[in-house]
C-alpha cells in the first residue's frame, strides 16, 4: 500500500513530515525519540482532536508516538488500554526493546487482526523479491515468526535480513496506524 501522510489531515501529516512522511524504515531496536520537535508538537496534542472520528483515537496517538521511537509515550497510552490495537502497538513495542517474550505475551492478546491479511500480502512480495530474505511465511501472518525473524535481523545489521525486517516492520506501522487513525462505519 502507498502510505500517503495526507490522508489523516493537516496536522498529522505536518507532524509525520517530521520523520519522512511514516515511510521511515523503523529501527528493529529503539534508541531515543528521533524527532525532538515532533515529541513537543505530540505533547501538545490530543488524541481526539487530532484523530477526530478516527476507528481508535487513543491507539492512534500511540502509534505516531511510536513511530518517532518515542517509546515511553506509546507505552504510556497503550499500558491503560485493553484494545487489540493498543495490544498490537504494545507488543512492537516490546518487540523493539528487545523483549521477544514479552512481545509474543502481548501478541496473544491481539489474537487475530484485521491488518494481518495485508501485512502477509506486503511481506510476502518482499521475500518473494530476493531470495537473500531467510523469512518462510506460511499462508497467514504470524506475528510470533515475525518477533523470531526480527531477533534473528537485528543480530545481523546491514544485511538483507535486517532490511527486510525493517521494511516489513514499516508497512506493519502503516497499516495499524492507518486501521487506528480512519473513519470506521
Amino acid at each position: 500500500m502507498p502510505f500517503d501522510s495526507r490522508a489523516y489531515g493537516t496536522q498529522v501529516s505536518e507532524i509525520l513530515a517530521l520523520g519522512q512522511d511514516g515511510n521511515r524504515n523503523i529501527p528493529l531496536v529503539a534508541d531515543s525519540c528521533i524527532s525532538g520537535n515532533a515529541r513537543a508538537r505530540l505533547k501538545k496534542q490530543k488524541a481526539c482532536e487530532l484523530f477526530a472520528g478516527a476507528y481508535a483515537p487513543e491507539e492512534a496517538l500511540a502509534g505516531l508516538w511510536l513511530y518517532f521511537s518515542c517509546s515511553d509515550e506509546c507505552h504510556q497510552i497503550v499500558q491503560d488500554l485493553e484494545s487489540p490495537e493498543a495490544c498490537f502497538w504494545h507488543a512492537i513495542l516490546h518487540r523493539q526493546e528487545p523483549d521477544a517474550a514479552n512481545a509474543c505475551y502481548w501478541f496473544r492478546r491481539v489474537g487475530s487482526h484485521r491488518v494481518f491479511a495485508d501485512l502477509w500480502r506486503s511481506a510476502s512480495e518482499l521475500v518473494k523479491s530476493d531470495s537473500h530474505i531467510a523469512f518462510r511465511l506460511g499462508d497467514r501472518w504470524d506475528p510470533f515468526a515475525f518477533v523470531a525473524f526480527c531477533e534473528a535481523a537485528r543480530k545481523m545489521p546491514g544485511s538483507p535480513t535486517e532490511r527486510a525486517a525493517m521494511e516489513i516492520q514499516t508497512a506493519e506501522w502503516q497499516f495499524l496506524f492507518d486501521y487506528c487513525a480512519r473513519f470506521r462505519p
